[in-house]
């Protein structure tokens, strides 16, 4: 198992690499630049800017030179100051200095931010939303799955995929005005916007930090709850119907453990095959959820980053969608062994 992590964790370098290099050729390659504008800019400032920000080098050495401030560690000795610490995304205090690490460049449409700030900011409601809303699928998901699958052809069954259908078919686009509408304007019971986060000199409020994830977190689950239903459903359908699982029964072993020990961890490998690209997908940001519920996340940067050709942020948040993936596909992979006895890493 050990070797197998290792070997995954060097081919994550590997997927990493070609991913960067891939958004780095696409993006070059569209027209444009990250300063052209609706009104032109004179020639000598759009000089001065590109020779500012590196823009007016080979592309070729453009792309090192990301890579390099990306990976490369940096000491600085003494006391940082504010723009230095938000040059990097790690800043390790070290002897009289600091190590830092991970500089992922400046946002070309904000003056005042860089993108490591961004992901400061914006990164941890992205994830918690994610979190929230991953909660609300498997919360809703799998026990749906498993009744269904276990009463199959009955009323709860009937329902249960009626459900699960719904969830597929009506996007959040839609589903998040109408509860904005029935459970904010109408009844007034949540906030229709905003997301409660802790600031420096006030009271954290738990109550109101759950009025405001309730809704979007609903919304941005239920599509993938109805994804982990039908899912569950069909696998464990699958499996209650091989022969490992009539020996079990023959065996005169009660019905609520062959369905628990022998069944269900069989049953849930596809599963947990999609919580891994689902959950780097939640967690990295929903642009349509966020804007719907005005929650300041990556979701929303990250789009207006495309219409704003702000290369740095599209790098950067790729390749954040790219770790989080490659890392949560890792683990998945090691829940195999624990769920099915006879997969073995060598």
């Amino acid at each position: 198992m050990l070797q197998f992590i290792i070997r995954r964790v060097l081919w994550m370098f590997v997927v990493l690499f070609v991913v960067s290099v891939i958004t780095f050729v696409l993006m070059h390659s569209v027209p444009g630049g990250p300063f052209d504008r609706e009104k032109p800019v004179p020639p000598e400032i759009m000089e001065n800017l590109n020779k500012k920000y590196h823009l007016d080098e080979p592309p070729v050495n453009q792309y090192l030179r990301y890579v390099s401030d990306i990976l490369v560690p940096r000491y600085t000795p003494g006391e940082l100051q504010v723009s230095q610490q938000s040059d990097y995304l790690f800043n390790v205090k070290i002897g009289n200095g600091y190590l830092q690490w991970m500089n992922f460049g400046p946002s070309y449409s904000s003056k005042t931010r860089s993108v490591n700030d961004i992901f400061r900011d914006q990164l941890p409601v992205s994830m918690q939303l994610g979190t929230w809303a991953l909660l609300v699928a498997l919360v809703i998901g799998l026990p749906t799955g498993i009744l269904a699958a276990l009463k199959q052809n009955s009323l709860f069954d009937y329902i249960g995929m009626s459900v699960a259908i719904f969830g597929v078919s009506v996007p959040p686009i839609v589903l998040g005005p109408i509860m904005v509408t029935v459970f904010a304007i109408g009844l007034g019971w949540l906030p229709a916007t905003g997301w409660e986060i802790a600031r420096e000199g006030q009271p954290f409020s738990v109550v109101e930090y759950v009025r405001h994830a309730l809704m979007p977190s609903i919304v941005l689950g239920l599509a993938s709850s109805a994804l982990i239903a039908r899912l569950t459903r069909a696998s464990l359908l699958q499996v209650i119907r091989e022969d490992y699982i009539r020996t079990a029964r023959a065996k005169g072993l009660s019905e609520r453990i062959v369905i628990m020990r022998h069944a269900l961890k069989n049953s849930l490998i596809p599963v947990v095959t999609i919580l891994g690209p689902l959950f780097a997908i939640l967690v990295t940001g929903t642009f349509v959820t966020e804007t719907i519920f005005g929650i300041p996340g990556m979701g929303r940067y990250f789009v207006t980053s495309i219409t704003n050709r702000d290369l740095s942020v599209i790098m950067g948040t790729t390749l954040l969608f790219a770790i989080f993936l490659v890392v949560a596909n890792l683990f998945v992979d090691i829940a195999y062994a624990f769920l099915d006895p006879r997969i073995r890493y060598t």
